[in-house]
């Protein structure tokens, strides 16, 4: 870790529980049975030299998991040889099971890819989310258990999602992390269990279909409890209409909760009334939110921390940020090339802050043709020729349908961004297809920035270096990346050396009139104009860069919540008229 790696949130400085993350990973399929494995494993590395086919010795290193090798929080605070066998081990906690229950594993994240052993048998390898919807590990279990994941990083395949981090940080570039990075643990499932669920939200009902492990033999095995009122599963699929319905916004996030019973298995889960569309105003075309246009006020979000680089100290970190921001009359947050923790999305579900998801890139950035070139104004491309590797081109569209399995039932989620500026693009109008037809009812913007195909939902601009002005298009207009204004306080600075961003300011009151007459004199006159959603660069500061409303410590808000809550309820008030 660099010398310059200094100042931590609250957490950092607090003891961190002995089992930390532990909240139930996934909110929307919630069982009773979950046992954490976060906490303390034995850690060791294997060098690439020798055959990581052979078992490590147990050693004194420790981990602490879910937070990654390089990070403070992990305990290790080191980042190894490209290509290292990372060894986690520890012992399972007894679990006694009944005749047809099943024992699932599941590894939320880790970076890049894994090996997972029960009692040194081979069980899995995963990469990636892929841990994500659970191993079956029944048949690998003794009286005693141990559970080992190997785990192999290497920056250098860029076959590989990876993100904003990369192997020299600095700038825009982030430190480096590999490893487990989001929670493990285990549930007690029946064998015809309930495996996932779709939610299809209406204005006044929601579609929920059920999908078990095992084909069922009739309907009779499902029924939803929901508001007292016992609904049969017809064919895995079923309606809940609210007495009262009301639609879910940013200003009043109603969540319904309900509970599906599947021959022996319940869990609880919730949904959310919410519909997306385009509209025709008196000022162009405009994205709508429940039929009515509505104006995405939003910032980028990275989701870093200077104690656990890509894993929150806690899980409430998601909340305090998002609070934060809502404070400020921010209604969108944009998920920057990050897939977050199920718990990020819930608190935006429940908070009321909806997420612009980002497909994490892969493949390799150019910095003359995906950065110096469109600065310039230069912002054409034919990406049916970019990134010919096969792998890099299948990694990311298996990526991304995994991502939007992942994610697709978060009422909070309106649009997904497939490609940010170029990095690792090709084939994008194929790629919108594909996504279109993995969920129709979303907004998508193909390509953030630049580089623009005909097929998306949204003309997608970037701008930093000169005066933002309304342009004319046949599509809604969403000002995707702007600002980005530094303002370093020293004793809140990851780096005291070097400092990222567009506009640089000394003082706060300075800080603070810039990016308000930011919007008052650009986004205020594009919203008359018919703007859909302008996203201010950024949440927090993040290492070199300090073009955050937060310091990276999130000690500091830089602007004042009142002037930034007025300019809000100004832009509220700005949309055109359907």
């Amino acid at each position: 870790m660099p010398a310059e790696y200094c100042q931590l949130t609250t957490y950092g400085h607090e003891d961190i529980p002995e089992i930390p993350w532990d909240v139930y990973p996934r909110p929307q399929l919630k069982r009773n049975s979950f046992i954490n494995l976060n906490g303390w494993w034995d850690f060791t590395v294997q060098s690439v030299e020798n055959d990581p086919a052979v078992f490590p010795e147990r050693n004194a290193d420790k981990i602490r998991v879910p937070y990654p090798v390089e990070s403070k929080l992990s305990g290790i605070q080191k980042h190894f040889p490209e290509g290292t066998a990372l060894w986690y081990r520890r012992d399972l906690p007894s679990v006694s099971l009944k005749e047809n229950e099943r024992l699932l594993l599941h590894i939320d994240a880790v970076d890049q890819e894994a090996d997972i052993y029960i009692n040194d048998q081979f069980v899995s390898h995963i990469h990636t989310f892929e841990g994500y919807g659970g191993i079956d590990i029944t048949s690998f279990l003794r009286e005693q258990n141990t559970l080992t994941v190997c785990v192999t990083d290497d920056l250098n395949r860029k076959e590989f999602p990876y993100g904003k981090q990369t192997l020299k940080r600095g700038g825009m570039w982030y430190t480096p992390f590999s490893g487990i990075w989001q929670s493990v643990w285990m549930e007690i499932v029946p064998e015809n269990h309930i495996q996932e669920i779709q939610i299809e939200p209406g204005l006044s009902e929601a579609k929920i279909t059920v999908f078990p492990a095992k084909n069922s033999s009739g309907d009779e095995d499902g029924y939803l409890l929901f508001e007292g009122k016992k609904i049969p599963l017809v064919s895995g699929s079923a309606a809940l209409a609210p007495n009262d319905p009301v639609c879910w916004t940013p200003e009043d996030p109603r969540l319904y909760n309900f509970t599906i019973h599947y021959d022996e298995d319940e869990v609880e889960s919730y949904f959310a009334l919410r519909t997306l569309s385009i509209q025709d105003t008196e000022n162009g075309r405009r994205l709508c939110l429940n039929g009515k246009p509505y104006f995405f006020h939003g910032l980028l979000d990275q989701g870093y921390w200077p104690d656990g680089i890509c894993t929150p100290p806690d899980p409430s970190c998601f909340a305090e940020d998002i609070r934060a921001m809502k404070a400020l009359g921010f209604n969108t947050l944009r998920k920057h090339i990050k897939r977050e923790p199920s718990q990020f999305y819930y608190e935006c579900d429940r908070l009321g802050m909806i997420v612009f998801q980002d497909m994490i890139n892969n493949g390799c950035y150019s910095f003359f043709r995906d950065t110096l070139l469109p600065t310039i104004g230069i912002r054409k491309l034919n990406d049916s020729k970019t990134e010919k590797e096969p792998k890099v081109r299948e990694m990311f569209n298996s990526s991304m349908r995994l991502m939007v399995s992942h994610l697709i039932n978060y009422p909070s989620i309106c649009l997904w961004t497939i490609f940010n500026e170029g990095w690792g693009q090709f084939e994008s109008c194929k790629a919108y297809e594909e996504l279109k037809e993995l969920d129709p009812s979303r907004f998508i913007d193909t390509a953030s920035g630049w580089f623009h195909p005909e097929q998306s939902d949204v003309e997608s601009l970037h701008v930093y270096f000169k005066q933002f002005r309304m342009p004319r298009s046949e599509k809604p207009v969403l000002l995707s990346e702007f600002g980005g204004y530094s303002l370093k306080l020293k004793d809140h600075s990851f780096n005291l050396k070097k400092t990222y961003g567009y506009r640089f300011y000394k003082e706060t009151a300075a800080f603070q009139t810039a990016v308000e007459k930011l919007y008052r004199e650009e986004i205020l006159p594009s919203v008359k104009a018919g703007l859909s959603g302008a996203i201010y660069t950024q949440v927090s500061d993040v290492e070199d860069e300090t073009n955050g409303l937060l310091t990276y410590d999130r000690a500091i808000c830089k602007v004042d919540k009142k002037v930034f809550s007025d300019i809000a309820k100004i832009l509220a008030g700005s949309h055109p008229v359907i």
